[in-house]
């Protein structure tokens, strides 16, 4: 593949669990007095949004149209996020406020590009608000090119098996970024994206190549799956799709932060399938981009200029 297809006509319809990533930037000189701790003097705060809401970033910034639906809390955190991704042109976020919950955030404590702490706050969310999240995904679906459905396991995505079956019956693929150990709720999809780690809490642990092999075409036929793609860190993707497997290396670059990784893969994913590219293209250049965003500080994403300039070199 020699050229990229233009992103500018993708419309991907993103829906999961999404929160504020705050990041506390400063430098430690002391051990605290009164426990044998760091005292980190924060110098800088920053503000990035996190889960599915970096998914549908991610779409903005290599330049396809996202919508987001998901639910935060009626609070600080929840109009902080709404406003960072209303900066983008090209993003609309319905973000249902639930009064019950607070807006999940990740709090990173960082002192010389090395992560100190890092601090959750999160409850779940509603049955009310979920239901009314899943009237805005009836009302969605049918403007979408892709669905993607990134669980973060924080409760947003209750009603998964009922959103893959309406977007399969509307012909819609359907990505989704599992997680836990339960992948039932995720059958029918189009792909499933685990990682490594996320992929062997599920399947159980292998010892060769072929055994591998066996366990993930086995769990692909089982959920009835179009395709799976497993992430490998160092040793790239690999896609299984029915009687094919397909590896592809990762691109040797230094690995600074893969925080968020898997949101760029997903992303990258699909806006090449609504661009009109075939899978193995689109694993490919989700495979860059994931080499160019390890190289970013926390949750980050790429342009679609910054994978031109990746695959020239």
């Amino acid at each position: 593949m020699t050229m990229l297809p233009k992103f500018d006509g993708a419309k991907i319809l993103v829906v999961g669990d999404v929160m504020l990533d705050r990041y506390w930037f400063g430098d430690v000189n002391r051990i605290s007095p009164e426990a044998p701790v760091p005292v980190l003097k924060v110098e800088r705060v920053e503000e990035r949004p996190g889960g599915a809401a970096n998914v549908a970033r991610n779409i903005a910034a290599l330049g396809a149209q996202a919508t987001l639906l998901s639910v935060v809390g009626n609070d600080e955190a929840g109009a902080c996020l709404e406003k960072l991704l209303n900066e983008h042109a090209n993003l609309t976020a319905l973000l249902h406020r639930d009064n019950t919950v607070s807006t999940i955030i990740k709090l990173r404590a960082i002192a010389r590009h090395q992560q100190l702490l890092r601090i959750d706050f999160e409850t779940p969310p509603s049955h009310e608000v979920l239901h009314a999240a899943l009237a805005d995904f009836h009302a969605q679906l049918p403007l979408a090119d892709v669905v993607i459905l990134s669980d973060y396991g924080k409760g947003g995505l209750a009603h998964i098996a009922e959103m893959i079956r309406l977007a399969r019956a509307a012909g819609k693929p359907v990505l989704v970024d599992p997680k836990g150990d339960d992948y039932a709720r995720y059958r029918g999809a189009s792909l499933l994206t685990p990682n490594r780690s996320e992929f062997r809490e599920v399947a159980g642990s292998w010892k060769t190549d072929a055994e591998f092999n066996s366990k993930v075409e086995k769990l692909r036929t089982e959920l009835q799956l179009d395709a799976l793609l497993v992430t490998r860190s160092e040793d790239g993707m690999s896609l299984y799709r029915a009687n094919e497997a397909l590896h592809e290396p990762t691109h040797t670059r230094e690995v600074f932060d893969v925080s968020g990784a898997g949101d760029t893969v997903i992303a990258a994913l699909a806006v090449m399938l609504a661009s009109g590219a075939d899978l193995p293209d689109a694993m490919r250049i989700a495979n860059r981009a994931a080499g160019i965003v390890v190289g970013k500080l926390g949750t980050a994403v790429v342009s679609r200029e910054e994978i031109v300039r990746d695959m020239e070199r």
